[in-house]
């Protein structure tokens, strides 16, 4: 009976750990798009405010991204400004790019505003403005599918 009791409490603990690692997953999910959106409300208020159009982008992300009512309170109060943190690593770097991209092209649409905060976040990832337009300019490319046939290639093959 006692043996029995054991490997119940093996069990459970076997699932409470199982449990655990998704929590983990979750909470790092949630944390990287409040991250996300944290950084590209503070590029919408760098000029001071945030006007209506830059508002109704920034609303646009909160959706797509799953951020609650009170983080969104608290990632839009005047006094929090959360900076960029650029990675040294050029793979991350593009990776932040690529999840942002993701986010814009969800509804399959790329708004005037949304290409203002990209461009602004790339450059706050650490890219010159030169190199973030060329990023910014392929990374549109591939998302709509318009690749010539060099660069399907490339990507196939890699």
């Amino acid at each position: 009976m006692y043996v029995l009791g054991l490997k119940k409490l093996s069990l459970f603990k076997q699932n409470s750990v199982h449990m655990s690692i998704l929590d983990l997953y979750n909470h790092s999910e949630k944390r990287r798009n409040l991250a996300h959106f944290a950084s590209m409300a503070t590029l919408a208020a760098v000029d001071g405010e945030i006007n209506a159009k830059e508002l109704k982008v920034i609303d646009s992300f909160a959706r797509k991204l799953d951020i609650t009512e009170a983080d969104y309170k608290e990632v839009m109060k005047k006094s929090n400004k959360y900076p960029i943190d650029p990675s040294n690593s050029k793979v991350q770097r593009l990776e932040r790019l690529f999840d942002l991209f993701k986010i814009i092209f969800a509804d399959h649409e790329v708004e005037e505003e949304e290409m203002v905060l990209l461009k602004k976040y790339a450059i706050g990832l650490g890219y010159s403005i030169k190199k973030a337009d060329a990023i910014i300019e392929k990374s549109i490319a591939i998302f709509r599918g318009r690749i010539d046939f060099e660069d399907y290639l490339y990507l196939i093959k890699k």
